[in-house]
């Protein structure tokens, strides 16, 4: 029996200076301080971390940075994939070495309408390249952006060949009917919310933990819920620590998401780097920024 992956985990932010380039201090700051305040572990470079618009060179140093600044390998879970496999071993493999407790591998995204026979074979020949029997992958489903769905039949033919590997699921989705069939259908399979709001009716169903944005923010909140959801004593707390996610979640969609997120982000942390991102993205603007920031007051931060 595989020990599924649980808890709350951070898709952390990536933070870069003014003229782009990477600040693997901040960021190793930024993940240790996620730690101490609730995170279980850092799901670095997903889609909130920006990944896809890092190189590999810098992917990797920004792994080697959260570790140099003493968050364990085991509390770690960076996205490793690209769209070709080459790439995606070697990413893995980077990590695997690196005492990771599991890597999230987005599908090959930049053709559409492709088989789930094509996506098993990317995922085998990452898996076999990779050839490490520690290598525990989490699928990453999140088709509002890459547009190629995981389905229910690639999950179980996939740990159908590799059992003991392919050990869990990110469901971005935001549909929670989805994620609920996948924990009565898949046993001793991690599957986590990847939307803030969602992570307490997929524990209630019998779901592992989530890996979310917001948790940049207030995984002070999230750890509550996960500490105390079975507690019927703690309903109060858990329903205000709801509620205060949701208020949250609410706020890095005011504007698109990203920038969004890396604005709060800003603030909290008192360092106007964060306000960066890399194109095709853009900052928000000094309205925007005004905007978020006089909400994130109102609500508390």
């Amino acid at each position: 029996m595989t020990q599924p992956i649980r808890g709350v985990f951070c898709a952390a932010a990536t933070p870069v200076d003014a003229d782009n380039k990477v600040r693997l201090d901040l960021f190793a700051e930024h993940c240790r301080a996620l730690i101490d305040e609730g995170c279980h572990g850092i799901a670095l470079l997903g889609t909130t971390g920006e990944a896809n618009s890092y190189s590999v060179a810098e992917r990797k140093a920004l792994l080697e940075a959260a570790l140099d600044f003493g968050v364990a390998g085991d509390q770690l879970l960076p996205g490793t994939s690209s769209c070709n496999v080459p790439e995606t071993v070697e990413l893995t493999k980077h990590a695997v070495e690196r005492g990771v407790r599991g890597c999230v591998l987005l599908p090959p995204f930049y053709y559409k309408g492709v088989s789930d026979e094509g996506l098993f074979r990317f995922y085998a020949q990452v898996i076999e390249g990779v050839a490490v029997d520690r290598l525990k992958v989490v699928l990453y489903h999140i088709p509002q952006v890459t547009q190629v769905p995981i389905s229910h039949e690639l999950i179980a033919r996939l740990r159908e060949a590799f059992p003991g590997t392919v050990v869990g699921i990110k469901d971005s989705a935001g549909d929670v009917e989805n994620m609920k069939a996948m924990v009565a259908k898949f046993p001793d399979f991690s599957v986590l919310s990847g939307a803030d709001p969602l992570m307490l009716p997929l524990l209630q169903a019998g779901g592992h933990g989530c890996i979310t944005s917001t948790s940049n923010l207030r995984a002070d909140a999230l750890r509550e819920i996960w500490e105390n959801w079975q507690d019927a004593g703690a309903a109060d707390r858990v329903q205000a620590a709801q509620d205060r996610i949701n208020d949250w979640r609410g706020l890095t969609n005011a504007y698109i998401q990203l920038p969004t997120v890396k604005t709060m982000v800003a603030r909290a942390r008192g360092n106007d780097d964060w306000l960066n991102v890399r194109p095709p993205l853009v900052p928000l603007s000094a309205e925007e920024r005004a905007h978020v920031w006089g909400q994130m007051e109102q609500l508390g931060q």
